[in-house]
């Protein structure tokens, strides 16, 4: 029994551990298998990408205070960021790769860019 290409059908020629009988084949049955999953880390990516071109632009100095609703205004969303990091006083920080902030009082934030 010959074995077929897993997304055309085909009738595979060549190597005995072959499953596909083109790269377009190939890719276009990974392209549906990861559909989803691809989705979702798409989404978090343009989410992150967005949160940190808005951190660049308002924080040229590389630190400077922002209002909240300064962020908000940019579509900042606050439930995206690539790490924490606490200090020992307990001030805690998120960061969005390289750029940071840390909630002050009265709906103020400092932005950092970490070096």
């Amino acid at each position: 029994m010959k074995k077929k290409c897993l997304e055309c059908g085909e009738p595979l020629k060549g190597r005995i551990d072959k499953k596909f009988c083109s790269d377009y084949c190939r890719n276009a049955y990974n392209n549906k298998i990861n559909k989803d999953s691809k989705n979702l880390i798409r989404n978090i990516n343009n989410r992150l990408r967005k949160n940190h071109r808005l951190l660049c632009e308002l924080n040229t100095s590389g630190k400077t205070k922002v209002t909240r609703s300064k962020l908000l205004d940019g579509n900042f969303d606050f439930n995206f960021f690539t790490s924490i990091y606490t200090t020992k006083t307990g001030n805690t920080y998120y960061y969005i790769y390289n750029q940071g902030y840390l909630a002050l009082e009265n709906d103020y934030y400092l932005l950092i860019k970490k070096e």
